[in-house]
């Protein structure tokens, strides 16, 4: 692959393949190209260790990641090198075990996570409306805030002001600057409403992005001590600040506040199953 000088899904998007049964994959000797690995060997280690990951988190490695067969020209004969076909999960776990410094592995990281975690969610995620993509994101993002307490405490952000001041330092990352207060105000919302409950799915799936990734860096690196959380919190929600800005999505703060809050929707939806 030339040299690409302005990344965006699209990078991702154009080696995606779709088979007969209409299910995505993407082939592992085109990833490796997209990823900027020169070495199949090296790119082959990475791949590993996503298996790793997979069988850690419960799922079967035969259900993402099936050899294939390649078949290349050598010279006057031909020959098979092989390949994997790999399943959206599988991409989310090989970007997830790359190296992070690379602009393109950044980028893939939010692609085949934000990706993901929609799927992840529910099912035909994309053809669901956005009220009932906002309560599929909200109550996910309400189950990884209590993981991200836990992780958080054993980092030592022990009492609430030290994880109300944690939470701040993770907005002000991915809203360039502002904070709970600030965001409060922009959305011109009541002292008892909460933030979370007033946003589109596009702004919830960015936040969702923000505490899973920290929750996981926080574990991963084993971080100590209140400061040092409060700037990973602060780091990472600037990471996917920055990859929304070379997505060229808009900026959380710019996104339109919606009509009704989520407990509306709750209340609505509650209304027409009873009915």
């Amino acid at each position: 692959m030339d040299e690409i000088a302005n990344y965006s899904e699209s990078v991702f998007e154009d080696i995606k393949h779709v088979n007969e049964y209409s299910q995505e994959f993407w082939c592992a000797r085109e990833l490796q190209i997209a990823l900027e690995y020169k070495q199949w060997r090296r790119f082959q280690n990475v791949i590993e260790k996503a298996k790793e990951s997979c069988i850690n988190s419960g799922n079967s490695v035969e259900d993402h990641f099936a050899d294939v067969g390649k078949i290349v020209e050598a010279g006057a004969a031909s020959k098979d090198i092989g390949d994997i076909q790999l399943s959206r999960y599988a991409c989310y776990l090989i970007v997830m075990n790359s190296d992070p410094r690379k602009e393109v592995i950044a980028l893939g990281q939010t692609y085949f996570a934000v990706k993901t975690r929609q799927q992840e969610l529910i099912e035909d995620y994309d053809n669901l409306s956005e009220d009932r993509k906002r309560l599929a994101i909200r109550k996910e993002m309400a189950e990884h805030n209590k993981l991200l307490v836990a992780t958080a405490k054993d980092a030592g952000v022990e009492s609430n002001l030290d994880y109300a001041i944690f939470q701040n330092y993770g907005y002000q990352g991915l809203y360039g600057g502002l904070g709970a207060k600030e965001i409060h105000a922009r959305k011109e919302l009541k002292k008892s409403q909460k933030i979370l409950d007033h946003m589109g799915s596009t702004e919830l799936a960015a936040n969702l992005f923000r505490a899973t990734q920290t929750e996981e860096k926080l574990r991963r690196e084993n971080i100590q001590g209140k400061q040092a959380a409060n700037n990973t919190h602060y780091e990472v929600g600037k990471k996917v600040r920055q990859t929304i800005a070379e997505l060229g999505g808009t900026m959380p703060e710019d996104l339109p506040t919606p009509e009704k809050s989520i407990k509306q929707i709750e209340k609505e939806q509650k209304k027409l199953e009873q009915s």
